[in-house]
């Protein structure tokens, strides 16, 4: 009796299995895709969805006209467990590893690290792993690449279900673990949040991450994936999209960051509300003008430089006078004021869309507005895209070249620092938006209010 109830109970969940497998993509009328919520390559806040995987799968349906759902995976266990009962029609994204599942060309090399707290001893070889406890997230490429080291140097692996390797990362800054295994995009992250991070031993070889196809029609949809990838790395999409999420994250040092955090902590909240305020007025996020005003002066509202640029968002004296500040060394009415012209810098770039739009403005907030025009201008004869930030980064250090300069009306700038500023205004953004709650404005929130602008 028991052996004919265990079979009906196999016969009945293969029947489940059966019924919940989804009909090809052009069947269904949409591309369904498994996805692990992890900070930079899918996140989601209420409606509004970002990533690195987000914007490339997105591309892919595009590419196919076809409309994209996402079902949310706990952990590497659960993306397996989805392509392989046909659930969705692909899995965001993984190693190789599954006889039963097919991949795509790799998306993506990464290296593998041990990471701990820098006060504490640890590891520093890979002979110095033998014995100890590494955590890694579970179902994890991680934890094959550590119980594949030699017997000398192998550790004990803990796969702990349902986190992410920033979460992994955070455990380790709070000293709740002493050793977790991440990948290098996530410990590099998670150092511009967590300085006290330290990076142990490297690894041995590379994880290639790919999307992973199964049920009806997976053979198809892959060579279609391939297809897609090939031409996004062709034209230079997959490169923007990169740079979009990960293409700052190294501009400022560990030493920086913990800067960067004590000053929140012990000069941002006499500050707060008049970011907030000038959020209200402008409809920028106070966070991006708090990184901006901590990138120009430290949130010095005295701060003068020898070019006599001044105060908390080191407005020059002409920009001053347009905006009719009467005193640049006034915190709160500086804030207001460069809140106010960052604004309007990205009211003229209409054709970008954010967050490029948010960059550009910024770049134009340093060098004036005069010089950025040119620098569009040479974007367009280098067959570069000047509504899109990736582009206009390798245009911008252009600028300092005398066959450059010579042909614009503007000038010489030193477009080469305003790169650099912009870049480390995203990762005091990143660090603020991480740890800083959003500001919910009681008036109607404007992306980019509707006025004249004059250079900086």
């Amino acid at each position: 009796m028991s052996k004919l109830l265990r079979l009906i109970c196999c016969l009945a969940l293969a029947c489940l299995a059966a019924c919940t497998r989804i009909d090809p993509p052009e069947a269904e009328g949409r591309l369904v895709v498994a996805i692990r919520e992890t900070p930079a390559f899918f996140q989601q806040e209420g409606a509004t969805a970002s990533g690195f995987e987000h914007d490339l799968v997105t591309a892919f349906a595009g590419s196919l006209g076809l409309k994209l759902q996402f079902i949310k995976a706990a952990d590497f266990h659960e993306l397996n467990e989805l392509a392989l009962a046909g659930r969705v029609h692909l899995a965001a994204s993984m190693p190789p590893g599954n006889a039963s599942l097919q991949y795509s060309a790799p998306i993506r090399n990464v290296k593998q690290w041990v990471v701990g707290h820098e006060d504490a001893p640890g590891p520093e070889q890979l002979a110095d792993l033998a014995g100890r406890t590494v955590e890694v997230v579970a179902g994890s490429a991680l934890a094959d690449t550590l119980r594949g080291l030699d017997e000398k140097s192998r550790p004990q692996v803990v796969e702990v279900p349902g986190v992410t390797e920033m979460d992994l990362l955070v455990r380790v800054a709070e000293r709740k673990s002493q050793l977790v295994a991440v990948h290098e995009i996530h410990l590099d992250l998670g150092v511009n949040f967590h300085p006290e991070l330290d990076a142990r031993v490297q690894l041995p070889g590379k994880l290639e991450f790919g999307w992973a196809f199964g049920g009806k029609g997976a053979g198809e949809l892959r060579d279609k994936a391939d297809a897609f990838i090939a031409g996004v790395r062709a034209d230079g999409t997959l490169a923007r999209i990169h740079d979009r999420y990960f293409g700052h994250i190294k501009r400022i040092d560990a030493e920086g960051i913990a800067k960067f955090l004590d000053d929140t902590r012990s000069k941002l909240p006499t500050w707060r509300r008049h970011f907030q305020s000038a959020q209200d007025l402008s409809g920028i996020d106070w966070r991006l003008l708090a990184a901006l005003a901590y990138q120009e002066s430290k949130w010095d509202p005295l701060a003068t430089s020898y070019t006599n640029v001044r105060g908390m968002m080191m407005l020059t004296e002409d920009t001053a006078d347009f905006l009719r500040v009467a005193n640049r060394l006034d915190g709160a009415e500086s804030i207001r004021a460069g809140a106010r012209y960052l604004a309007q810098l990205m009211e003229q770039i209409p054709g970008a869309e954010l967050p490029d739009r948010q960059w550009l403005a910024l770049s134009a907030y340093n060098l004036g507005m005069g010089h950025f025009r040119g620098a569009r201008w040479v974007a367009k004869n280098m067959k570069r895209d000047p509504d899109v930030w990736y582009d206009m980064k390798q245009v911008l250090p252009q600028l300092a070249r005398p066959e450059i300069y010579a042909r614009l009306k503007s000038g010489a700038a030193r477009g080469g620092e305003a790169v650099i500023m912009v870049e480390n205004i995203r990762n005091y953004y990143d660090i603020l938006s991480r740890f800083e709650p959003a500001h919910h404005s009681p008036y109607p929130v404007r992306s980019s209010p509707t006025v004249n602008a004059s250079p900086r």
